[in-house]
């Protein structure tokens, strides 16, 4: 994989995604349908999910693309593949509250080395460089050159006063179960694969996710976490969060900065 084409041509492609995404967004109305397992999928998640994969097939033909949007890539697998998720927080999109992401990723033997996260209703865009070290890029954003960039970090926990982001829409009982075990010093809430990339920022030290995701929900935020120095596992036995399962179905997941005193399911 060219690596320096790859962080051109997923910044390019999401960037223009969220255009299309924001040009919806600003409408009075927009149709909304629900796909097979009762989530929403609006007319935004096709668009920029069309947008997506034709300019990932164009530039990468080789290399097989894993879309949300597109079922018939649900059944096929590679050791190598990138993954989409046009529109991640549909929910948070449908109720107008600014916490979704575009995600696109390349995995490589079970592992999501590149990503992208752009929170275009935000002014956030994330990525992994050419070398693997995540940046984020300050606003306004040219699809032809990037801009000022700055390498983020993980940050050193405090086991005694933990920074904890947690779903907005997907918060339960047996998440604040768990985490009740730490010492919280903050909680705060938000939608999409943003908290990720709030945990590889340091503005969280800790996500655990106790609920069903797929690996496009995941991947691209995986990606710039791991290149923070952060760290992802499994919920049930800490073990790594690997990628191609069968489905793409994640299981349930804690995503951490190195030092936190991680609690037992």
């Amino acid at each position: 994989m060219d690596f320096g084409k790859l962080e051109t041509e997923m910044r390019r492609l999401a960037l223009e995604a969220g255009d299309v995404i924001m040009e919806i967004y600003g409408r009075e109305d927009f149709d909304v349908k629900a796909k097979s397992d009762d989530s929403p999928v609006t007319e935004a998640d096709e668009a920029a999910d069309a947008l997506i994969s034709a300019g990932l097939r164009a530039a990468f033909p080789d290399v097989l693309l894993v879309t949300e949007e597109q079922a018939a890539s649900h059944s096929e697998s590679a050791s190598s593949f990138l993954i989409v998720d046009p529109l991640d927080g549909t929910k948070e999109f449908v109720k107008r509250r600014g916490d979704f992401t575009v995600n696109i990723a390349y995995v490589e033997n079970g592992v999501p080395i590149r990503g992208v996260v752009y929170a275009p209703a935000k002014d956030r865009l994330f990525y992994t460089d050419a070398s693997g070290k995540t940046v984020e890029e300050a606003a306004p954003f040219a699809k032809d050159a990037k801009g000022a960039v700055t390498e983020v970090s993980v940050k050193t926990p405090d086991n005694s006063a933990l920074l904890v982001v947690a779903s907005k829409s997907h918060r339960d009982q047996a998440t604040d179960d768990y985490i009740a075990k730490y010492n919280v010093a903050d909680m705060k809430s938000a939608g999409s694969s943003l908290k990720l990339c709030l945990v590889a920022t340091g503005e969280a030290d800790i996500y655990p996710r106790l609920g069903r995701t797929m690996e496009w929900d995941t991947a691209a935020g995986q990606a710039v976490l791991m290149g923070a120095g952060g760290k992802m596992i499994r919920f049930d036995n800490h073990a790594p969060f690997t990628y191609g399962k069968p489905g793409y179905e994640n299981p349930f997941f804690i995503a951490h900065a190195p030092g936190v005193d991680l609690k037992e399911a």
